[in-house]
Formats: C-alpha cells, sequence, structure tokens
C-alpha cells in the first residue's frame, strides 16, 4: 500500500466532508469526487490506517447513513466514462439515476445520450424515465406508510405476506404483496361495497396475478367470446 497516497486521499475525504458541513446550502456539490476517493479506500485497502475494516470506515464517516456512501461509489464505478466535473453538475440524483443504467447496460451503456437526456430532464422525469426502461413499466408515484406491529403480531403479517408472494410472485415487493392481501379481503365484503368499488377491486387483484395467470385469465376471456 502507498502509505502516503492513502493518507493524502483520507485526509481529502475528511475535507470534503468539513466542507458539506460548512456550506450546507451547497451540500453535495463534490460528490462524484468523493465517491471516486471513496472507491480508492476501498480498493487499495487504504482503510487499515486507523480501521478494522472498510464498514468501520464508512460507519465512521458518515454516522447517519452509509447508505450515501454506496449511492456514491456506485455512481463513481458505473460512469468512470463521464468525466467527473459534468457529473457534479447533474447533481448525485440525477447521476445515481444514470449510474443505474449504466449497471444494467454494461459496456453498451451509452454515456452521451443518456447523458444529454439527463441534462434536458428534471429529476422527477429522468426518475420516471429511467424506470420505465429498466422495468418496462411507467413510474407510479409512492408514498412511505409507517404503522405499529406488535411482537405477538408480527408471525400473522408475515405469513399472509408470505403466502401473498407466492401467489403474485416473489418479485413482487411486500406492497404489492399487502395490497393483494387488502384487495382479497374487500372482494369478499360485496355487500358493503359499490360496483365501482368492486370493479377496482377486482381490476387490481388480476393485474396483481403473475404472468403465466395472466396468460390463462386472457384464454378465458377469449373463450367467453367465441
Amino acid at each position: 500500500m502507498d502509505k502516503a497516497r492513502a493518507q493524502s486521499v483520507l485526509a481529502r475525504i475528511d475535507e470534503i466532508l468539513r466542507w458539506e458541513q460548512r456550506l450546507d446550502q451547497q451540500k453535495d456539490q463534490k460528490f462524484a469526487e468523493l465517491g471516486k476517493h471513496l472507491c480508492e479506500v476501498r480498493d487499495q485497502r487504504y482503510w487499515r490506517l486507523g480501521y478494522k475494516s472498510f464498514e468501520d470506515f464508512l460507519e465512521a464517516k458518515f454516522p447517519d447513513s452509509r447508505r450515501k456512501a454506496y449511492y456514491l461509489m456506485s455512481i463513481h464505478d458505473n460512469l468512470r466514462q463521464i468525466p467527473t466535473e459534468e457529473i457534479e453538475v447533474l447533481g448525485w440524483s440525477k447521476a445515481l439515476e444514470l449510474a443505474k443504467v449504466a449497471r444494467n447496460q454494461g459496456r453498451g451503456f451509452n454515456s452521451a445520450t443518456w447523458l444529454h437526456r439527463a441534462k434536458e430532464c428534471t429529476k422527477q422525469e429522468l426518475k420516471e424515465e429511467v424506470y420505465k426502461y429498466l422495468t418496462g413499466e411507467d413510474y407510479e408515484p409512492y408514498e412511505m406508510v409507517y404503522f405499529k406491529l406488535y411482537d405477538s403480531q408480527l408471525p400473522v403479517v408475515e405469513k399472509a405476506l408470505y403466502v401473498a408472494s407466492r401467489m403474485a410472485g416473489t418479485e413482487r415487493s411486500r406492497g404489492y404483496c399487502l395490497e393483494l392481501i387488502c384487495a382479497d379481503f374487500l372482494a369478499g365484503r360485496a355487500e358493503e361495497s359499490s360496483p365501482e368499488d368492486i370493479l377496482l377491486v377486482l381490476h387490481r387483484l388480476v393485474k396483481l396475478l403473475p404472468a403465466g395467470h395472466l396468460t390463462r385469465v386472457r384464454e378465458i376471456e377469449a373463450g367467453a367470446k367465441c
């Protein structure tokens, strides 16, 4: 290990983090440089100067959230062909979206096209475009919902989510599984729902079915029309 280089990189990381704390209104302007240095610390094992592991190093430097550090490293790892200055002009939210595309495309990543698109779009527009590119589906806004569960309730809830995931497909998120459970509950309470409510529930239930089941539903529909 080049000890002089290691000390220089570690000192630069501390300098950038102190700079961010002093200038909160300009926070994250040096995110690409920071991500580059963090990757060097990881790859060259500079963390050995004072830390037991790279995880210990990140925990010390990013006590609030190590996720940010991983985001910054992902940007550097996947967007090395784009100059640091151009990435920092975009802002780290847009850069992170480009990193997702670059990771997906590998060596075929068309950096010039996506960089131009990122400059033209708002952050939300780019997020929606990247989501559609990666999944083939339109982006749907979401919000985080929090509620408390007691330890005694967890086994029932986890079991229900597990069964729902088997029905909907394991690639579905827990949010989709919870919706499937709720839709199934509402479908059994038709006397308390309007026809419009029932139609919405049935639509969501069908949409949540795995691809193979949807194909079967279409075949049944086609047979009914004949």
